[in-house]
């Protein structure tokens, strides 16, 4: 068994990471428009499929772990297909 332990680099560092290799892919010519939403939607979502999986699709759960109502919760669900 390993004594070295894993660290997991800041999640601030990874979105920034990843919004700088966007970046790139643009190149500097091209216009970024609806970055906001974009970002927004794309980490809501990645978000709320994690946390469903983690709470084994136990909605009253994963409202609990994101501190926000179940109601809302099944929203953004459906919002985003993860749930019918």
């Amino acid at each position: 068994m390993s004594n070295q332990s894993h660290t997991t680099p800041p999640l601030h560092d990874c979105v920034q990471a990843h919004l700088e290799a966007y970046f790139d892919t643009l190149g500097d010519d091209a216009e970024a428009s609806q970055i906001w939403n974009m970002v927004m939607q794309c980490v809501e979502k990645a978000t709320l499929e994690k946390v469903m999986e983690k709470s084994q699709f136990n909605q009253s759960k994963a409202a609990e772990m994101l501190g926000i109502t179940r109601n809302t919760l099944r929203k953004k669900l459906i919002s985003y297909q993860i749930i019918n």
